[in-house]
């Protein structure tokens, strides 16, 4: 399984203006939303907003991974964003995040949900990966940067 198999690169914001956490899933959604892969951006911004209450997706290091399953969703599908300014998340490590990768798969789908969740996890375990994905200036260069993490690791 590979991350450009379920991350449009219209879905891509290198520059994301939100300030808060429920902004922050807004604009993860709305991308969503104009991929068509997501058909109702309230009920998938009530699920992701649930699963935060359980706990915060921001899990240190700058980076949160907000995800959640929906009937709301066609198939398996991710937004990224970079916030620059970084955002107030509740993160473990109380830190703002500046990474997003947000995932949304379909009710029923869990394995492949888990999957893409332990896929996007392990990649931004790497420290000179974050450093390039913190570094991009375009929606080209995010895609330059998995893409080359991905071909690192088969």
């Amino acid at each position: 399984m590979k991350i450009l198999d379920f991350l449009a690169p219209e879905a891509i914001n290198i520059n994301l203006q939100a300030t808060s956490k429920q902004a922050v899933l807004e604009e993860l959604v709305e991308a969503l939303v104009k991929t068509g892969k997501v058909t109702d951006r309230k009920k998938v911004l009530d699920v992701l907003l649930e699963r935060e209450e359980l706990g915060s997706t921001g899990i240190g290091h700058c980076i949160a991974i907000p995800h959640g399953k929906s009937d709301a969703v066609t198939e398996l599908a991710a937004s990224f964003a970079l916030s620059r300014s970084g955002v107030a998340f509740d993160a473990l490590d109380g830190e703002p995040v500046n990474i997003f990768f947000m995932l949304v798969a379909p009710e029923g789908s869990a394995g492949t949900h888990l999957k893409a969740l332990a896929r996007i996890s392990g990649l931004l375990k790497d420290k000179f990966f974050l450093k390039n994905l913190l570094a991009a200036q375009s929606r080209e260069e995010v895609l330059k940067v998995i893409e080359e993490e991905e071909k690192a690791r088969h």
